[in-house]
This record gives structure tokens, sequence and C-alpha cells, in this order.
């Protein structure tokens, strides 16, 4: 229902741009949000937009670098990454949350995950 992609290898400094693409019905959830997972670290929150694009939450260390957006029309989601730095290195999860909640950043909020596409930052 969710396919992740759009990562690899990139110089700190660097851009990458995500791609999640979705089926209409798992496109239409609550909200659209990306999660991220390092080696030997707990999967964390990065970015969530809310079904009509009016909402948007960002983790702290994102904030500023990272931009989420949806295409309706493409029933895909984007992670623009900038300023990309080693410590963004890690596998990248779409998700889909389809509970009705205030809470939109827990990953137990979020029923749909892809299968995660793996970003390095390294020189």
């Amino acid at each position: 229902q969710l396919q992740a992609s759009g990562g690899g290898l990139v110089q700190p400094g660097g851009s990458l741009r995500l791609f999640c693409s979705a089926s209409e019905r798992t496109f239409s959830s609550y909200f659209m949000g990306w999660f991220r997972q390092a080696p030997g670290k707990e999967r964390e929150f990065i970015a969530t937009v809310s079904r009509s694009g009016g909402t948007v939450l960002y983790a702290d260390p994102v904030k500023g670098r990272f931009t989420i957006s949806r295409d309706g029309d493409e029933n895909t989601v984007y992670l623009q990454m900038n300023a990309l730095k080693p410590d963004d290195t890690a596998v990248y999860y779409c998700a889909a949350k389809t509970i009705y909640s205030r809470d939109h950043i827990s990953r137990g909020q979020y029923f749909y995950w892809g299968q995660g596409t793996l970003v390095t930052v390294s020189s």
C-alpha cells in the first residue's frame, strides 16, 4: 500500500528527495508521515502532513532542513531533505495514520508502513 523510494548516498550538506507512493485509499488517510531508524536506535518521527495539507509537523532535528509535501494527483508524499548531516543516516519509512486522534507523531498512531529506503550521508 505504501512504496518508499529515493534514498541513496549523499555527501554532508547535500540534498535528497524521498518519494512515498500510496494507493488512493491509503493516501486519503488523516495524516501521511515519515519516520527514520538509524542503526541501533528506535524508529523516530520526522515529519507528517494532514490530508488537506493544512497541518504540517516536524521533529526538532530536521526543522528548517526538511520539507514534507503531498500531491493528490499522484497519490505521493515527498520529503525534501536539504543540508544533510551524517546523523541523518538511517532507513526512512513512510506511514499512514488512519486513526483520528490528536497524537500525530507517535509510531503507534500509524497503521500502514512502507518498506523503507536507506539514506546514507557520508563523505
